[in-house]
């Protein structure tokens, strides 16, 4: 049984949990690009702007959907290794580097379509809200949070409508806060909770992005109701 209609209705309702915080000053901070859709109705709760992280999951060759690492291109390439997944498949950490250097052109492509010439929003001092739309091994949204926390940020709350309870217990370690609104059992895949969880695209990610950046430049009296 489905949890969630799409992408946006489990944003909606992340928006209402974090209502428990003072998000202040904040930014919310997507995974691409399942999280851009999520991620949009809690900025626009909280008149907050979205930023993006620029990460990729590396895949189990020949099985790419599992997470055996993830990699960022920050400052210098930073790589989060499973290592349950990768002692089970005898990968040794030169091989899971070879895999991650794969993802590096895709990273820097997303990077000039997503942000252009424009900087990062800065994190430092201000509470960062993780947002993806699940969680399957952990895998990614663990290289993430280690990513913000680089950028000196006042709390870390990660923020997720669903996951396993095991991957859970791991990432409370990585975050402030941890919210997460389903942890089913068994947990079959992050898709199989939603009735709607299609591909998002580029286009939709540039559009978020760029009415995001259009309702931060507004004048809240120009808004309308």
């Amino acid at each position: 049984m489905w949890l969630f209609e799409d992408r946006q209705d489990a944003g909606r309702q992340l928006a209402q949990r974090l209502t428990a915080f003072d998000l202040g000053d904040g930014v919310v901070v997507a995974l691409p690009r399942g999280g851009l859709p999520v991620a949009a109705p809690i900025a626009a709760r909280f008149s907050l702007p979205i930023d993006v992280l620029l990460i990729r999951k590396i895949g189990v060759p020949g099985h790419r959907e599992l997470a055996v690492g993830a990699v960022s291109d920050g400052q210098d390439m930073h790589v989060t290794v499973n290592q349950d997944i990768a002692g089970s498949l005898d990968l040794s950490h030169e091989d899971i580097v070879a895999l991650a250097k794969r993802e590096l052109p895709e990273l820097e492509r997303r990077r000039k379509l997503y942000f252009g010439d424009l900087a990062p929003e800065p994190l430092a001092g201000r509470p960062a809200i993780v947002v993806d739309d699940g969680v399957a091994t952990g895998a990614t949204a663990r290289a993430a949070l280690r990513l913000v926390r680089q950028r000196r940020p006042e709390q870390t709350i990660l923020a997720l409508p669903v996951a396993p309870a095991s991957s859970l217990a791991a990432l409370g370690t990585e975050a402030d806060a941890v919210i997460c609104l389903h942890q089913p059992e068994p947990f079959l895949s992050v898709g199989s909770h939603y009735r709607h969880f299609g591909q998002v695209d580029d286009r939709v990610v540039t559009d978020l992005l760029r009415r995001n950046r259009l309702a931060s430049t507004t004048d809240p009296d120009d808004r309308q109701d």
